[in-house]
Protein backbone atom coordinates (compact mmCIF):
# COMPACT_ATOMS: atom_id res chain seq x y z
CA UNK A 1 0.00 0.00 0.00
CA UNK A 2 1.47 3.19 -1.09
CA UNK A 3 1.88 5.89 1.54
CA UNK A 4 -0.67 8.71 2.26
CA UNK A 5 -0.52 12.49 2.81
CA UNK A 6 -4.02 12.71 4.56
CA UNK A 7 -4.88 10.11 7.42
CA UNK A 8 -8.73 10.70 6.20
CA UNK A 9 -8.67 8.84 2.65
CA UNK A 10 -6.71 5.63 3.18
CA UNK A 11 -7.93 2.79 0.35
CA UNK A 12 -7.94 -0.70 0.94
CA UNK A 13 -6.67 -3.56 -1.48
CA UNK A 14 -9.98 -4.25 -1.73
CA UNK A 15 -10.52 -0.57 -3.40
CA UNK A 16 -13.06 0.81 -0.74
CA UNK A 17 -12.13 4.03 0.85
CA UNK A 18 -13.40 5.15 4.03
CA UNK A 19 -13.26 8.86 5.64
CA UNK A 20 -11.53 8.53 9.06
CA UNK A 21 -12.17 11.25 12.11
CA UNK A 22 -9.03 13.00 11.13
CA UNK A 23 -6.56 12.87 13.37
CA UNK A 24 -5.02 16.35 12.80
CA UNK A 25 -1.17 15.58 12.85
CA UNK A 26 1.29 18.69 13.41
CA UNK A 27 4.63 19.12 12.29
CA UNK A 28 7.70 21.21 13.72
CA UNK A 29 11.42 21.23 14.13
CA UNK A 30 12.34 22.55 17.58
CA UNK A 31 10.52 20.02 19.51
CA UNK A 32 7.50 18.25 19.64
CA UNK A 33 4.72 16.38 22.33
CA UNK A 34 2.51 13.93 22.54
CA UNK A 35 0.26 13.02 25.29
CA UNK A 36 -3.14 11.66 26.42
CA UNK A 37 -4.01 14.94 28.34
CA UNK A 38 -3.67 18.70 27.00
CA UNK A 39 -2.63 20.29 30.34
CA UNK A 40 0.26 17.68 30.17
CA UNK A 41 1.27 18.20 26.72
CA UNK A 42 1.14 21.67 27.69
CA UNK A 43 3.50 21.52 30.80
CA UNK A 44 6.06 19.38 28.40
CA UNK A 45 5.75 22.12 25.33
CA UNK A 46 6.53 25.01 27.90
CA UNK A 47 9.61 23.35 29.48
CA UNK A 48 11.27 22.77 25.62
CA UNK A 49 10.62 26.61 24.98
CA UNK A 50 11.76 27.67 28.27
CA UNK A 51 15.53 25.70 27.09
CA UNK A 52 14.79 22.18 28.91
CA UNK A 53 15.47 19.09 26.96
CA UNK A 54 13.32 15.95 26.17
CA UNK A 55 14.07 13.99 29.58
CA UNK A 56 12.78 17.33 31.01
CA UNK A 57 9.81 17.48 29.29
CA UNK A 58 8.66 14.03 29.65
CA UNK A 59 9.19 14.30 33.28
CA UNK A 60 6.98 17.78 33.61
CA UNK A 61 4.71 15.77 31.20
CA UNK A 62 4.33 13.02 33.48
CA UNK A 63 3.77 14.63 36.88
CA UNK A 64 0.87 16.73 35.18
CA UNK A 65 -0.50 13.25 34.40
CA UNK A 66 -0.11 11.98 37.89
CA UNK A 67 -2.52 14.75 38.89
CA UNK A 68 -4.97 15.34 35.66
CA UNK A 69 -4.68 11.69 34.81
CA UNK A 70 -5.32 10.29 38.90
CA UNK A 71 -7.19 6.85 37.58
CA UNK A 72 -4.46 6.25 35.06
CA UNK A 73 -0.77 7.13 36.91
CA UNK A 74 0.79 8.81 39.64
CA UNK A 75 3.33 8.14 42.83
CA UNK A 76 1.98 5.22 43.60
CA UNK A 77 2.11 3.68 40.60
CA UNK A 78 5.11 2.29 38.27
CA UNK A 79 6.57 3.71 35.17
CA UNK A 80 9.22 1.96 31.77
CA UNK A 81 10.73 5.00 30.03
CA UNK A 82 13.62 4.81 27.01
CA UNK A 83 15.85 7.76 26.80
CA UNK A 84 17.68 8.70 23.74
CA UNK A 85 20.56 10.79 23.73
CA UNK A 86 21.19 11.95 20.35
CA UNK A 87 24.77 13.59 21.10
CA UNK A 88 25.64 9.80 22.95
CA UNK A 89 23.50 8.18 20.13
CA UNK A 90 22.66 5.79 23.14
CA UNK A 91 19.19 4.40 23.94
CA UNK A 92 18.84 3.95 27.86
CA UNK A 93 15.92 1.58 29.35
CA UNK A 94 14.74 2.34 32.68
CA UNK A 95 12.22 -0.18 34.60
CA UNK A 96 10.40 1.82 37.47
CA UNK A 97 8.38 -1.70 38.97
CA UNK A 98 8.32 -2.55 42.17
CA UNK A 99 8.34 -6.10 43.44
CA UNK A 100 5.87 -7.70 46.31
CA UNK A 101 6.59 -7.41 49.35
CA UNK A 102 9.02 -9.42 51.36
CA UNK A 103 6.24 -10.78 53.27
CA UNK A 104 3.95 -11.98 50.29
CA UNK A 105 4.09 -15.61 49.16
CA UNK A 106 0.85 -17.79 47.76
CA UNK A 107 0.47 -19.66 51.24
CA UNK A 108 -0.09 -16.23 53.00
CA UNK A 109 -2.76 -15.01 50.65
CA UNK A 110 -4.62 -18.81 50.95
CA UNK A 111 -4.64 -18.14 54.95
CA UNK A 112 -6.07 -15.04 54.61
CA UNK A 113 -8.97 -16.94 52.45
CA UNK A 114 -7.40 -16.18 48.74
CA UNK A 115 -7.84 -18.40 46.03
CA UNK A 116 -6.63 -15.80 43.67
CA UNK A 117 -4.98 -12.62 43.93
CA UNK A 118 -6.82 -9.51 45.50
CA UNK A 119 -7.49 -7.01 42.95
CA UNK A 120 -8.58 -4.48 45.55
CA UNK A 121 -7.08 -3.08 48.86
CA UNK A 122 -3.77 -3.10 50.39
CA UNK A 123 -2.98 -6.74 49.46
CA UNK A 124 -2.54 -6.04 45.71
CA UNK A 125 -0.17 -3.51 45.97
CA UNK A 126 3.47 -4.23 44.60
CA UNK A 127 5.80 -1.54 45.86
CA UNK A 128 5.52 1.98 43.72
CA UNK A 129 8.26 2.91 40.95
CA UNK A 130 7.29 5.86 39.28
CA UNK A 131 9.11 8.48 41.56
CA UNK A 132 12.31 6.56 41.26
CA UNK A 133 12.08 6.24 37.91
CA UNK A 134 11.37 9.94 37.25
CA UNK A 135 14.24 10.75 39.65
CA UNK A 136 17.06 8.48 37.68
CA UNK A 137 15.81 9.63 34.22
CA UNK A 138 16.76 13.36 35.54
CA UNK A 139 20.01 12.31 36.95
CA UNK A 140 20.89 10.34 33.58
CA UNK A 141 19.58 12.67 31.28
CA UNK A 142 17.77 16.01 32.12
CA UNK A 143 19.31 19.52 32.29
CA UNK A 144 16.64 20.99 34.64
CA UNK A 145 15.84 20.07 38.45
CA UNK A 146 13.57 18.13 39.26
CA UNK A 147 11.35 20.29 41.79
CA UNK A 148 11.56 22.97 38.76
CA UNK A 149 10.05 20.43 36.54
CA UNK A 150 7.47 18.53 39.19
CA UNK A 151 6.24 22.38 39.34
CA UNK A 152 3.46 22.37 37.00
CA UNK A 153 2.06 19.49 38.30
CA UNK A 154 2.33 20.84 42.15
CA UNK A 155 0.06 23.73 40.48
CA UNK A 156 -2.53 21.77 38.72
CA UNK A 157 -2.88 19.91 42.34
CA UNK A 158 -3.38 23.04 44.93
CA UNK A 159 -5.00 25.06 42.46
CA UNK A 160 -6.91 22.52 40.90
CA UNK A 161 -7.84 21.40 36.84
CA UNK A 162 -11.06 21.27 35.36
CA UNK A 163 -12.93 18.11 35.03
CA UNK A 164 -13.54 16.68 31.13
CA UNK A 165 -15.47 14.03 30.22
CA UNK A 166 -13.52 11.00 30.81
CA UNK A 167 -12.52 11.54 34.05
CA UNK A 168 -15.63 12.34 35.42
CA UNK A 169 -16.80 8.98 33.76
CA UNK A 170 -14.09 7.51 35.34
CA UNK A 171 -14.49 8.76 38.56
CA UNK A 172 -18.26 7.92 38.73
CA UNK A 173 -17.63 4.04 37.17
CA UNK A 174 -15.31 3.39 40.51
CA UNK A 175 -17.05 5.54 42.95
CA UNK A 176 -17.78 2.11 44.73
CA UNK A 177 -13.92 1.38 44.94
CA UNK A 178 -13.11 5.21 45.86
CA UNK A 179 -16.18 5.52 48.82
CA UNK A 180 -15.11 2.40 50.57
CA UNK A 181 -11.55 4.53 50.97
CA UNK A 182 -11.85 7.76 53.49
CA UNK A 183 -9.08 9.72 51.73
CA UNK A 184 -10.03 8.93 48.19
CA UNK A 185 -13.58 9.45 49.22
CA UNK A 186 -12.78 13.46 50.33
CA UNK A 187 -11.17 13.65 47.17
CA UNK A 188 -12.82 12.40 44.60
CA UNK A 189 -16.60 12.21 46.26
CA UNK A 190 -16.31 15.67 48.19
CA UNK A 191 -19.97 16.35 49.13
CA UNK A 192 -20.88 13.37 48.29
CA UNK A 193 -21.25 12.76 44.71
CA UNK A 194 -18.69 12.20 41.54
CA UNK A 195 -17.59 15.63 40.12
CA UNK A 196 -19.17 16.49 37.13
CA UNK A 197 -17.70 17.95 33.77
CA UNK A 198 -16.78 21.39 33.94
CA UNK A 199 -16.09 21.17 37.98
CA UNK A 200 -12.84 22.14 39.05
CA UNK A 201 -10.91 19.37 41.35
CA UNK A 202 -8.15 19.81 43.56
CA UNK A 203 -6.10 17.81 45.19
CA UNK A 204 -4.13 20.12 47.58
CA UNK A 205 -2.63 16.64 49.43
CA UNK A 206 -1.05 15.17 46.46
CA UNK A 207 0.53 18.65 45.40
CA UNK A 208 2.00 19.04 49.45
CA UNK A 209 3.65 15.13 48.44
CA UNK A 210 4.97 16.29 45.11
CA UNK A 211 6.90 19.39 46.08
CA UNK A 212 8.23 16.97 48.63
CA UNK A 213 9.19 14.41 46.17
CA UNK A 214 10.53 17.40 43.95
CA UNK A 215 12.80 17.96 46.44
CA UNK A 216 13.51 14.97 47.71
CA UNK A 217 12.16 11.63 45.54
CA UNK A 218 13.35 9.16 48.33
CA UNK A 219 10.81 10.62 50.53
CA UNK A 220 8.82 8.02 48.97
CA UNK A 221 11.53 5.32 49.64
CA UNK A 222 12.98 6.41 53.18
CA UNK A 223 11.81 9.01 54.45
CA UNK A 224 8.12 10.42 55.85
CA UNK A 225 6.18 9.07 52.83
CA UNK A 226 7.44 5.64 53.03
CA UNK A 227 6.72 6.02 56.85
CA UNK A 228 3.01 6.84 56.02
CA UNK A 229 3.12 3.87 53.76
CA UNK A 230 3.96 1.67 56.06
CA UNK A 231 1.66 3.11 58.58
CA UNK A 232 -0.77 2.63 56.26
CA UNK A 233 -0.32 -0.80 54.91
CA UNK A 234 -0.04 -2.19 58.44
CA UNK A 235 -3.37 -0.21 60.05
CA UNK A 236 -5.25 -2.27 56.56
CA UNK A 237 -3.55 -5.51 57.32
CA UNK A 238 -0.89 -5.40 54.62
CA UNK A 239 2.36 -6.79 54.61
CA UNK A 240 4.99 -3.55 53.85
CA UNK A 241 7.60 -3.22 55.95
CA UNK A 242 10.20 -0.43 56.11
CA UNK A 243 12.42 -2.56 54.35
CA UNK A 244 10.47 -2.90 51.18
CA UNK A 245 10.82 0.22 50.53
CA UNK A 246 13.85 1.53 51.76
CA UNK A 247 15.56 -1.81 49.42
CA UNK A 248 14.24 -0.63 46.61
CA UNK A 249 15.66 0.50 43.20
CA UNK A 250 14.47 1.38 39.91
CA UNK A 251 16.98 -0.61 37.22
CA UNK A 252 18.71 1.23 34.44
CA UNK A 253 20.11 -0.65 31.77
CA UNK A 254 20.21 -1.69 27.60
CA UNK A 255 16.76 -1.77 25.98
CA UNK A 256 15.76 -4.83 24.33
CA UNK A 257 16.21 -4.83 20.62
CA UNK A 258 15.36 -6.58 17.13
CA UNK A 259 16.00 -5.42 13.53
CA UNK A 260 13.11 -5.69 11.50
CA UNK A 261 13.13 -5.03 7.81
CA UNK A 262 15.87 -2.52 8.07
CA UNK A 263 14.19 -0.79 10.97
CA UNK A 264 15.73 -1.27 14.04
CA UNK A 265 13.30 -1.55 16.91
CA UNK A 266 13.86 -0.97 20.89
CA UNK A 267 11.79 -1.99 23.58
CA UNK A 268 11.62 -1.36 27.55
CA UNK A 269 13.06 -4.14 29.83
CA UNK A 270 11.90 -6.64 31.90
CA UNK A 271 9.39 -7.13 34.10
CA UNK A 272 8.04 -5.34 30.90
CA UNK A 273 6.28 -7.56 28.32
CA UNK A 274 7.37 -5.51 25.74
CA UNK A 275 9.67 -8.71 24.54
CA UNK A 276 6.40 -9.83 22.90
CA UNK A 277 6.40 -7.06 20.27
CA UNK A 278 10.01 -8.10 19.52
CA UNK A 279 8.99 -11.90 18.94
CA UNK A 280 6.28 -11.01 17.14
CA UNK A 281 8.09 -8.64 14.71
CA UNK A 282 10.92 -11.46 14.55
CA UNK A 283 8.20 -14.07 13.26
CA UNK A 284 6.22 -11.76 10.99
CA UNK A 285 9.53 -10.86 8.98
CA UNK A 286 9.57 -13.93 7.15
CA UNK A 287 6.20 -13.39 5.44
CA UNK A 288 5.73 -11.01 3.20
CA UNK A 289 2.87 -8.51 4.47
CA UNK A 290 3.65 -5.72 2.07
CA UNK A 291 2.54 -8.12 -0.72
CA UNK A 292 -0.39 -10.01 0.10
CA UNK A 293 -4.19 -8.68 0.73
CA UNK A 294 -4.73 -7.24 3.82
CA UNK A 295 -7.07 -10.03 5.26
CA UNK A 296 -3.91 -12.42 5.40
CA UNK A 297 -1.77 -10.06 7.03
CA UNK A 298 -4.17 -9.25 9.56
CA UNK A 299 -4.31 -13.15 9.96
CA UNK A 300 -0.60 -13.37 9.90
CA UNK A 301 -0.71 -10.87 12.70
CA UNK A 302 -3.00 -12.42 14.69
CA UNK A 303 -1.62 -15.76 14.83
CA UNK A 304 2.29 -14.17 15.29
CA UNK A 305 0.50 -12.55 18.67
CA UNK A 306 -0.70 -15.81 19.71
CA UNK A 307 2.65 -17.83 19.64
CA UNK A 308 4.31 -14.38 21.67
CA UNK A 309 1.45 -14.75 24.05
CA UNK A 310 2.05 -18.32 24.95
CA UNK A 311 5.95 -17.42 25.13
CA UNK A 312 5.32 -15.09 27.64
CA UNK A 313 2.84 -17.10 29.79
CA UNK A 314 4.42 -20.55 29.74
CA UNK A 315 7.68 -18.82 30.06
CA UNK A 316 8.29 -14.72 31.55
CA UNK A 317 9.10 -14.70 34.91
CA UNK A 318 11.17 -12.70 37.53
CA UNK A 319 14.71 -14.30 36.64
CA UNK A 320 16.12 -13.78 39.81
CA UNK A 321 13.30 -16.71 41.23
CA UNK A 322 12.50 -18.68 37.83
CA UNK A 323 14.25 -19.50 34.27
CA UNK A 324 13.37 -16.65 32.00
CA UNK A 325 15.05 -17.54 28.62
CA UNK A 326 14.46 -13.69 27.21
CA UNK A 327 17.61 -13.79 24.81
CA UNK A 328 15.81 -17.06 23.26
CA UNK A 329 12.73 -15.77 22.55
CA UNK A 330 14.01 -12.55 21.00
CA UNK A 331 16.35 -14.57 18.44
CA UNK A 332 15.88 -14.58 14.80
CA UNK A 333 16.81 -18.86 15.25
CA UNK A 334 13.49 -19.58 17.67
CA UNK A 335 11.35 -17.25 15.45
CA UNK A 336 12.71 -19.45 12.59
CA UNK A 337 10.64 -22.37 14.62
CA UNK A 338 7.87 -20.75 15.68
CA UNK A 339 7.13 -19.33 12.59
CA UNK A 340 6.64 -23.04 11.29
CA UNK A 341 3.70 -23.38 13.33
CA UNK A 342 1.18 -20.70 11.55
CA UNK A 343 -1.09 -21.98 9.33
CA UNK A 344 -1.65 -19.40 6.47
CA UNK A 345 -4.40 -20.53 5.65
CA UNK A 346 -6.37 -21.67 8.96
CA UNK A 347 -6.53 -19.63 12.33
CA UNK A 348 -5.03 -21.69 14.98
CA UNK A 349 -6.35 -22.09 19.13
CA UNK A 350 -3.86 -19.86 21.20
CA UNK A 351 -2.57 -21.55 24.65
CA UNK A 352 -3.95 -20.46 28.30
CA UNK A 353 -3.50 -21.59 31.65
CA UNK A 354 -6.35 -22.36 33.97
CA UNK A 355 -8.81 -19.65 34.78
CA UNK A 356 -8.05 -17.12 36.96
CA UNK A 357 -9.64 -14.35 38.86
CA UNK A 358 -12.45 -11.71 36.90
CA UNK A 359 -11.16 -8.34 37.07
CA UNK A 360 -12.10 -4.46 35.13
CA UNK A 361 -9.93 -3.13 31.94
CA UNK A 362 -6.79 -1.49 32.88
CA UNK A 363 -5.80 2.30 33.24
CA UNK A 364 -2.31 3.41 32.04
CA UNK A 365 -1.00 6.53 30.08
CA UNK A 366 1.41 6.74 27.68
CA UNK A 367 3.43 10.03 26.59
CA UNK A 368 6.11 10.98 23.95
CA UNK A 369 8.63 13.22 23.63
CA UNK A 370 11.64 14.53 20.76
CA UNK A 371 13.01 17.81 21.44
CA UNK A 372 15.03 19.67 19.01
CA UNK A 373 18.48 18.31 19.20
CA UNK A 374 16.80 14.65 18.41
CA UNK A 375 16.90 13.67 22.13
CA UNK A 376 13.69 11.51 22.75
CA UNK A 377 11.87 9.92 25.28
CA UNK A 378 9.26 7.28 25.17
CA UNK A 379 7.35 6.82 28.80
CA UNK A 380 4.68 4.73 30.16
CA UNK A 381 3.07 4.80 33.87
CA UNK A 382 0.43 3.29 35.47
CA UNK A 383 -1.54 2.44 38.62
CA UNK A 384 -2.47 -0.78 37.14
CA UNK A 385 -6.60 -1.30 37.21
CA UNK A 386 -8.48 2.25 37.50
CA UNK A 387 -7.53 4.18 40.62
CA UNK A 388 -4.94 1.05 41.51
CA UNK A 389 -5.76 -0.71 44.90
CA UNK A 390 -8.48 2.02 46.11
CA UNK A 391 -6.14 2.80 49.01
CA UNK A 392 -4.77 6.66 49.56
CA UNK A 393 -2.48 7.29 51.63
CA UNK A 394 -4.30 9.56 54.90
CA UNK A 395 -2.98 12.67 54.12
CA UNK A 396 -0.83 12.35 51.07
CA UNK A 397 -3.25 12.33 48.28
CA UNK A 398 -1.17 9.24 46.98
CA UNK A 399 -3.20 6.19 45.57
CA UNK A 400 -1.23 2.95 45.59
CA UNK A 401 -1.37 0.39 42.59
CA UNK A 402 -2.54 -3.01 42.62
CA UNK A 403 -0.04 -4.42 40.43
CA UNK A 404 0.77 -7.50 42.45
CA UNK A 405 -3.44 -8.16 42.55
CA UNK A 406 -3.47 -8.16 38.94
CA UNK A 407 0.05 -9.26 37.59
CA UNK A 408 0.15 -12.13 40.13
CA UNK A 409 -1.04 -15.60 39.92
CA UNK A 410 -1.32 -18.18 43.26
CA UNK A 411 -0.96 -20.94 40.39
CA UNK A 412 1.82 -22.97 42.00
CA UNK A 413 4.48 -24.12 39.85
CA UNK A 414 3.31 -20.85 37.42
CA UNK A 415 6.65 -18.42 36.43
CA UNK A 416 4.59 -15.68 37.76
CA UNK A 417 3.67 -16.87 40.83
CA UNK A 418 3.54 -14.25 43.85
CA UNK A 419 6.66 -14.75 45.93
CA UNK A 420 8.09 -12.69 48.45
CA UNK A 421 10.43 -9.57 46.81
CA UNK A 422 9.50 -11.01 43.25
CA UNK A 423 8.29 -8.93 40.61
CA UNK A 424 5.06 -9.69 38.34
CA UNK A 425 5.42 -9.21 34.26
CA UNK A 426 3.48 -5.97 33.40
CA UNK A 427 2.04 -5.29 30.65
CA UNK A 428 3.49 -1.93 30.28
CA UNK A 429 5.85 -1.25 27.45
CA UNK A 430 6.86 1.29 24.78
CA UNK A 431 9.06 1.54 21.78
CA UNK A 432 11.38 3.82 19.52
CA UNK A 433 12.54 2.78 15.93
CA UNK A 434 15.52 3.73 14.20
CA UNK A 435 16.56 3.33 10.59
CA UNK A 436 20.21 3.43 9.80
CA UNK A 437 21.19 4.43 13.35
CA UNK A 438 18.79 7.68 12.78
CA UNK A 439 15.60 7.95 15.05
CA UNK A 440 12.64 7.58 13.74
CA UNK A 441 9.70 6.63 15.69
CA UNK A 442 9.05 7.13 19.34
CA UNK A 443 5.46 5.76 20.14
CA UNK A 444 2.99 3.64 23.09
CA UNK A 445 0.15 3.36 23.75
CA UNK A 446 -1.97 2.32 27.22
CA UNK A 447 -4.61 -1.00 27.20
CA UNK A 448 -3.07 -3.98 29.24
CA UNK A 449 -2.28 -6.40 26.75
CA UNK A 450 -4.17 -4.38 23.94
CA UNK A 451 -0.52 -2.86 23.97
CA UNK A 452 1.66 -4.79 21.67
CA UNK A 453 -0.78 -5.92 19.89
CA UNK A 454 -1.69 -2.33 18.68
CA UNK A 455 1.79 -1.07 18.96
CA UNK A 456 2.22 -3.74 16.17
CA UNK A 457 -0.10 -3.12 13.97
CA UNK A 458 1.40 0.62 14.38
CA UNK A 459 4.86 -0.84 12.86
CA UNK A 460 3.49 -3.37 10.31
CA UNK A 461 1.40 -0.49 8.75
CA UNK A 462 4.22 2.07 8.49
CA UNK A 463 7.42 -0.20 7.73
CA UNK A 464 5.41 -3.02 5.54
CA UNK A 465 2.62 -0.77 4.31
CA UNK A 466 4.45 2.76 3.82
CA UNK A 467 1.29 4.52 5.69
CA UNK A 468 2.19 7.57 7.10
CA UNK A 469 1.99 8.43 11.10
CA UNK A 470 -1.92 9.38 10.99
CA UNK A 471 -3.27 6.94 8.65
CA UNK A 472 -1.07 4.17 10.69
CA UNK A 473 -2.77 5.33 13.93
CA UNK A 474 -6.22 5.63 12.47
CA UNK A 475 -6.36 2.29 10.68
CA UNK A 476 -9.14 0.29 11.89
CA UNK A 477 -7.75 -1.96 14.90
CA UNK A 478 -8.14 -5.14 16.21
CA UNK A 479 -7.20 -7.27 18.87
CA UNK A 480 -7.12 -10.80 19.73
CA UNK A 481 -8.39 -11.94 23.15
CA UNK A 482 -7.97 -13.53 25.50
CA UNK A 483 -4.29 -12.33 26.53
CA UNK A 484 -2.25 -12.30 29.65
CA UNK A 485 -4.55 -11.49 32.22
CA UNK A 486 -5.48 -14.09 34.56
CA UNK A 487 -9.17 -12.87 34.07
CA UNK A 488 -10.12 -14.07 30.71
CA UNK A 489 -8.03 -17.21 30.70
CA UNK A 490 -10.79 -20.08 29.52
CA UNK A 491 -13.02 -17.20 27.47
CA UNK A 492 -13.24 -18.54 23.96
CA UNK A 493 -11.13 -16.63 21.67
CA UNK A 494 -12.59 -14.19 19.78
CA UNK A 495 -10.66 -11.05 17.14
CA UNK A 496 -12.07 -7.79 18.04
CA UNK A 497 -12.28 -5.71 14.74
CA UNK A 498 -13.10 -1.59 14.92
CA UNK A 499 -16.76 -2.19 12.34
CA UNK A 500 -14.47 0.27 9.24
CA UNK A 501 -12.41 -2.59 8.44
CA UNK A 502 -14.11 -3.41 4.79
CA UNK A 503 -16.86 -6.05 5.00
CA UNK A 504 -14.43 -8.12 2.00
CA UNK A 505 -11.58 -8.36 4.87
CA UNK A 506 -13.97 -9.31 7.86
CA UNK A 507 -15.48 -12.28 5.75
CA UNK A 508 -12.00 -13.38 4.78
CA UNK A 509 -11.04 -13.53 8.61
CA UNK A 510 -14.09 -15.57 9.27
CA UNK A 511 -13.25 -17.78 6.68
CA UNK A 512 -9.87 -18.42 7.74
CA UNK A 513 -11.55 -19.44 11.50
CA UNK A 514 -11.25 -16.15 13.07
CA UNK A 515 -14.58 -15.75 15.50
CA UNK A 516 -15.02 -11.51 14.97
CA UNK A 517 -16.67 -9.61 17.54
CA UNK A 518 -17.38 -6.31 15.96
CA UNK A 519 -17.07 -2.91 18.15
CA UNK A 520 -18.12 0.95 17.18
CA UNK A 521 -15.87 2.93 14.77
CA UNK A 522 -13.57 3.76 17.52
CA UNK A 523 -13.79 1.75 19.80
CA UNK A 524 -11.37 -0.64 19.06
CA UNK A 525 -9.03 0.45 22.06
CA UNK A 526 -5.87 2.39 23.03
CA UNK A 527 -4.34 6.05 23.25
CA UNK A 528 -1.61 5.90 20.60
CA UNK A 529 0.59 8.71 20.78
CA UNK A 530 3.52 8.68 18.39
CA UNK A 531 5.89 11.19 17.20
CA UNK A 532 7.75 10.56 13.72
CA UNK A 533 11.75 12.00 12.65
CA UNK A 534 12.07 12.75 9.26
CA UNK A 535 16.03 11.58 9.78
CA UNK A 536 16.79 13.66 6.82
CA UNK A 537 15.54 16.95 7.59
CA UNK A 538 14.74 16.59 11.26
CA UNK A 539 11.14 17.31 10.84
CA UNK A 540 8.97 16.20 13.27
CA UNK A 541 4.96 15.37 12.97
CA UNK A 542 3.22 14.24 15.89
CA UNK A 543 -0.20 12.06 16.24
CA UNK A 544 -2.40 11.66 18.86
CA UNK A 545 -5.22 8.93 19.02
CA UNK A 546 -8.04 9.97 17.98
CA UNK A 547 -10.30 7.86 20.58
CA UNK A 548 -8.62 8.90 23.35
CA UNK A 549 -8.58 12.99 24.63
CA UNK A 550 -4.96 13.27 24.40
CA UNK A 551 -2.76 15.86 22.40
CA UNK A 552 0.37 16.78 20.21
CA UNK A 553 1.89 19.93 20.00
CA UNK A 554 5.11 21.27 18.65
CA UNK A 555 7.14 23.86 19.91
Amino acid sequence: MAAHDSCADVVFSGGAAWSGRPCRPVAGTKGMVATAHPLATLAGVEVLRAGGNAVDAAIAAAGVAAVVLPHMCGPGGDAFLLIYEAERRRVTAISGAGPAPRGASPEVYRQRGYRTMPLEGILSVAVPGAVDAWARAVALAGSRPLEELLEPAVAYAEDGFVVGPELADEIRSSQDKLRADPAAREVFLAGGRPPRVGEVLRQPDLGRSLRRLGRDPDDLYRGDLARRIVSCAQAAGGLFTPEDLASYRSEVGEPLRTDYRGATVCQTTFPSQGFILLEALNILEGFDLAGTDRAAAIHLMVEAKKLAFEDRLRFAGDPRHVPFPLERLISKEYAVRRRLRIDGGRAQPGWYPPAGAGHGAGDTTYLAVVDGRGNAVSLIQSLSLAFGSGVMVPGTGILLNNRAGRGFTLLDGHPNCVAPGKRTVHTLNCYMVFREGELWLVGGTPGGDGQPQWNLQVLVSMIDWGLDPASAVEWPRWTSHPGTDPAHWGEPEELRVENRLPADITAELERRGHRLRLLGPWAGGGAVQLIARDPATGVLTGVSDPRAEGLALPL
